[in-house]
């Protein structure tokens, strides 16, 4: 048939049809070129468009910090996902507003500012100090470039700015910040007793019906979470170092490098006499501290016992009587400058003042003990360990970047990688999307096993790294949907909860009928019967001495008049009720202390409340345009 057609297709039958089929190429082309037909959109905010990949982006990330924070409690099947994209674009839009007012207000965030803050991210942190590697290897994690992540802190920052300038306008007045005291400080006299639902307990009573309808109505409770089993490769620094050949020759050229490790490190014993002045001592004292340790300094010079002056002079409670003698020490335990000047003396040789956290200290060396190191074959284990650690953590990454490449070349079996570097095919139980163990309980790691390519596709995942020391590949070996436990599962746990909640009702009923005897003029004591009464007791707010539920209840009662009481009824968390009366009310007292902190309190709900009412202004001003469009996802 193509013949046919190549045969026929000449002079104008072959210029018509090719200019039908160039003219929707060439009016597609077109659009490509000036946007029209780009990606979806699923907001505007005063002309500006959040994208439908923009808002995919951020709700799986939120989804994963969910998972994260609510640990073996996430539920996924629970959470209906048209609604949580819906209110994480709601973020989105409000963020793109606030980016906007506060770019119109002339708000900037400098280069210096965002590099600043991400020096002080400890994510990004190794032994204490930024890392590169490690704020490349996470941002990437991230689906990021540094740049991305960079503007993304920008952003945050600019939004921050807006926020601290409400914070910095708001203000609570004297009268606020008594009457809230009086309030947090204020007293209530009550008495109370608990009528127990274990009394109304009963054995059988609970009807076919009743479970076959409570089964019917709850049926999202006994839901069997999807899970899978898995086949995974693990590496970490130490396997690395592992894979390692080392022999006598190499271990000790390693040795004779690293001598420092595998001995005793120098000791000093010395002694001193302090003068306090703290970092954020005012400059006046300061001052005087210095010019005593100088004059203390003069002393020695001119022959006075060094001890002595110690033990009448030195403000450190701990060696003074001691005549400021701090016995042995090695590097790494004093602070930085009194350390650097002790190891730096002579034996016997006193120091010039020296300026520490702790104010100015005058120093003497008594004793030295030297370093020693030990002998190669008695620290030949130790050496081997830390030459395999080493050349693990120079290792890793190499490895890392190989499995990474083996098992995604052969995305359908983990044993070409496994073979090609040494490691072994681990097997799990079954795993869940919010519970693993061991290295498969990190979140990154069940997110991973259920992604989309490894759960349906069947490949093997990405490489995921844990931390900066171990990855993890997986694939899914076996997985089981979601399913609901028949009722014959879970019916005696069924029977149990309608047995509980009867008795929970009952008790309800029996405590709402003491408190309408006690309405009817009956006192606590006389309606109580066998129940133990606790009180008169006074409670504060917040007060543990009583339940929490009925300490809220007290403090939520309308005030007693003179001589009445106000009696009440509250169900207490493990579904007892307790009757209480109210006897008295006393206001709380007030005090310069209390009230400074209850105004910090009062102006951080009043600066959350006036932020919150600036948004909503500025959403209500703004040209807000919503195009989502619902996903069956």
């Amino acid at each position: 048939m193509l013949q046919n057609i190549r045969d026929k297709a000449q002079g104008w039958i072959a210029y018509g049809i090719v200019i039908l089929i160039s003219v929707p190429f060439a009016l597609w082309g077109i659009q490509e070129y000036m946007g029209v037909g780009s990606e979806p959109v699923a907001a505007t905010v005063n002309g500006n468009e959040i994208t439908e990949r923009a808002l995919d982006t951020q709700f799986q990330r939120f989804r994963q910090q969910l998972r994260e924070q609510l640990g073996a409690a996430y539920r996924p099947e629970l959470f209906d996902d048209n609604r949580v994209r819906t209110e994480v674009l709601d973020r989105m839009v409000r963020d793109e507003l606030i980016q906007q007012v506060s770019h119109d207000m002339g708000l900037r965030v400098s280069d210096a500012t965002v590099q600043a803050a991400l020096l002080g991210m400890e994510a990004f942190q190794k032994e204490g100090k930024f890392d590169q590697q490690t704020f490349e290897r996470a941002v990437r994690l991230q689906g990021l470039t540094p740049a991305g992540f960079m503007e993304r802190v920008r952003r945050l920052l600019l939004s921050q700015q807006l926020a601290q300038a409400v914070e910095a306008g708001t203000f609570v007045t004297e009268y606020e910040k008594a009457a809230s005291l009086r309030l947090m400080n204020q007293q209530r006299e009550v008495s109370y007793f608990v009528v127990p639902a274990d009394e109304f307990l009963l054995d059988g009573g609970v009807s076919d019906k009743q479970i076959s309808t409570y089964y019917e109505a709850n049926e999202t409770a006994f839901i069997v979470p999807e899970r899978v089993r898995l086949d995974y490769l693990f590496l970490d620094v130490k396997r690395a170092g592992a894979t390692v050949d080392v022999d006598d020759e190499v271990l000790r050229a390693y040795y004779e490098d690293n001598q420092e490790k595998f001995g005793l490190p120098e000791q000093r014993r010395a002694s001193h006499i302090l003068i306090l002045a703290q970092k954020d001592a005012e400059a006046s004292a300061v001052a005087e501290a210095k010019q005593k340790i100088e004059a203390l300094a003069e002393r020695i010079a001119q022959g006075e016992d060094f001890s002595e002056l110690a033990m009448t002079h030195s403000q450190d409670p701990g060696s003074a009587a001691e005549g400021g003698d701090l016995g042995f020490f090695g590097k790494g335990v004093m602070d930085p400058a009194f350390e650097a000047a002790a190891f730096s003396l002579q034996k016997d040789q006193i120091s010039e003042p020296v300026r520490s956290s702790f104010g100015f200290h005058l120093i003497k060396v008594n004793e030295i003990k030297a370093g020693d190191v030990k002998p190669f074959e008695d620290a030949k284990a130790e050496v081997e360990r830390e030459y395999r650690k080493e050349e693990g953590e120079r290792l890793y990454f190499e490895m890392a970047q190989q499995l990474a490449d083996l098992s995604y070349e052969d995305p359908t079996s983990l044993e070409p990688a496994a073979d090609a570097l040494g490691l072994v095919v681990e097997q799990s139980e079954w795993v869940t999307r919010d519970k693993g163990e061991g290295v498969l309980a990190a979140p990154k790691v069940l997110a991973g096993a259920f992604n989309e390519d490894v759960l349906q596709e069947g490949n093997n995942s990405e490489l995921i790294e844990i931390d900066g020391e171990s990855s993890v590949v997986l694939r899914v070996v076996e997985h089981e949907e979601a399913s609901t436990q028949p009722l014959s599962e879970v019916r005696d746990r069924i029977v149990e909860i309608l047995r509980q909640q009867n008795a929970e009702s009952q008790a309800e009923a029996e405590a709402e009928k003491r408190k309408a005897e006690m309405l009817a003029g009956a006192s606590l004591q006389q309606v109580a019967d066998a129940h133990e009464v606790t009180g008169p007791v006074t409670i504060g707010r917040n007060d543990r001495s009583v339940p929490f539920e009925l300490n809220g209840a007290v403090f939520s009662s309308e005030k007693p008049g003179e001589g009445e009481v106000k009696p009440g009824v509250v169900r207490l968390a493990n579904g007892d009720h307790a009757v209480y009366s109210l006897h008295a009310v006393k206001e709380g007292e007030v005090d310069d202390k209390g009230v400074d902190l209850q105004a910090q309190s009062l102006r951080r709900g009043l600066q959350r409340g006036l932020y919150e009412e600036l948004l909503t202004d500025l959403e209500s001003r703004a040209d807000i345009e919503i195009l989502l469009r619902p996903t069956s996802e």
